[in-house]
């Protein structure tokens, strides 16, 4: 075999370097973005915000008590709910208002934008 006469170009040229650099820093500013915004995100702030925008959406279906701000759940596992007949349609991601003073239950399925359930409540609290 012959071999080519023709000198190889060199890949590390101090363009190619000078290249590479930038892209490295633009994908490290990139990511210390994102993680410094990941990490300044107020995890209180979040709750509200989606209580707010889960509260909105039920508000939209079923006349909701005033005066008075739920618990909000969202069903994680359903297997482990399975007993319970107000959970029976319950869904991964299903959202759970719980209004305390008005004994109040509320299944929300936020995907289909319906509500499973409604329930009366009984906290367990007793007068004295």
């Amino acid at each position: 075999m012959e071999e080519s006469l023709v000198p190889k170009k060199s890949l590390l040229t101090s363009k190619n370097i000078i290249r590479g650099l930038v892209g490295l820093l633009i994908v490290a500013l990139i990511g210390g973005f994102y993680f410094y915004s990941q990490a300044t995100k107020d995890p209180q702030k979040e709750a509200q915000k989606e209580l707010a925008t889960v509260v909105a959406q039920v508000g939209k279906h079923i006349v909701l008590p005033e005066g008075e701000t739920p618990t909000l759940a969202t069903v994680s596992d359903p297997s482990k709910l399975k007993d319970q007949p107000f959970f029976a349609n319950a869904k991964q991601g299903d959202k759970l208002l719980i209004y305390s003073k008005s004994q109040k239950a509320i299944l929300y399925d936020p995907k289909l934008d319906r509500i499973i359930e409604v329930a009366p409540v009984n906290l367990g609290t007793t007068a004295k």
